[in-house]
């Protein structure tokens, strides 16, 4: 199961038993992606740049790389727009997203350790004290596709431990799924901006882009390289790799199932995908019809 890069659509490739370690191993090899790249250097450049010049780079990349014109208003969300982002979803987005966020909240509320002291002979003291970050920044991805639940699992975890200031930053054009899904989280603000140019202004500041103490949030291989070199000098959840699948299909699979399982992986990345394996005929097909 693949993506047909040339064409960005989604297709289907049924093989049989016997090609299909040759197929996989065709798939593996596409994935190339190293931190020893070419990649890097881009990147490296790109944060000492935005550290160096600050918003005069952010607009620049930003044409450069999303091809929009901005200037430095243009990168704050304006109130006003994310106002009109609630007439552009439909009710049944916001009722959904309004049972996800009470869902995120009490898992989290249950993650959250209690502080705790004791004291022992000799007037020794142990304990824990719990202190919330002040800034937070969340990567919210852009572009080909809306990503509220990156918002959501970015932003609510960060309110529920305390942190006073939350900012997403995500690619322009900015959904309006995104912007209602920052306000209805809790974010303190959002700013049109993506790659490896957001995680550098979240990491240094600029003139518009505050400077906070954890970056969170999924990204494509610029934006890990970009979390990657600036991590020390902020704090990061950790460096996603190629999101890809396998499913194992018998022939009781729903070929609904199916198509919603790969389909919902390989949105993520024109470099991502998802196999299904299975030695039955009308799940393959069953399948095949389900995503196209």
């Amino acid at each position: 199961r693949l993506r047909d890069q040339k064409r960005d659509k989604i297709m289907l490739k049924i093989v049989e038993k016997r090609e299909m370690e040759k197929e996989l191993g065709k798939i593996l090899a596409k994935q190339s992606f190293r931190f020893d790249s070419p990649q890097e250097e881009t990147v490296k450049n790109i944060v000492r740049r935005v550290a160096a010049e600050g918003d005069r780079a952010l607009l620049e990349y930003t044409e450069q790389f999303d091809r929009q014109s901005l200037s430095v208003a243009d990168l704050t969300v304006p109130k006003k727009e994310i106002e009109a982002a609630y007439k552009k979803v439909d009710k049944n987005f916001q009722t959904a997203l309004s049972k996800a966020i009470v869902n995120i909240v009490a898992y989290h509320k249950k993650q959250r350790p209690d502080e705790w002291f004791e004291t022992l002979p000799h007037d020794v003291v142990l304990g824990q004290r719990l202190i919330p970050l002040e800034k937070v920044g969340v990567y919210v991805p852009g572009g080909r596709a809306a990503y509220p639940s990156s918002v959501l699992m970015g932003v609510i975890p960060a309110i529920v431990a305390g942190v006073k200031e939350i900012y997403v930053v995500t690619p322009p054009p900015v959904k309006p799924e995104v912007l209602v899904a920052a306000a209805e989280a809790g974010a303190t603000g959002v700013f049109r901006l993506g790659g490896a140019q957001a995680i550098a202004a979240l990491a240094f500041g600029t003139e518009t882009i505050p400077k906070v103490d954890k970056i969170v949030g999924p990204g494509n291989a610029y934006v890990t390289l970009a979390k990657k070199l600036v991590f020390g000098q902020v704090g990061i959840d950790s460096l996603a790799g190629p999101s890809n699948v396998l499913i194992i299909a018998d022939r009781d699979a729903e070929p609904e199932f199916m198509a919603a399982d790969l389909l919902s992986q390989v949105e993520h990345d024109p470099d991502s995908f998802a196999v299904l394996v299975t030695d039955s005929a009308k799940v393959a097909e069953g399948t095949k019809k389900e995503v196209e």
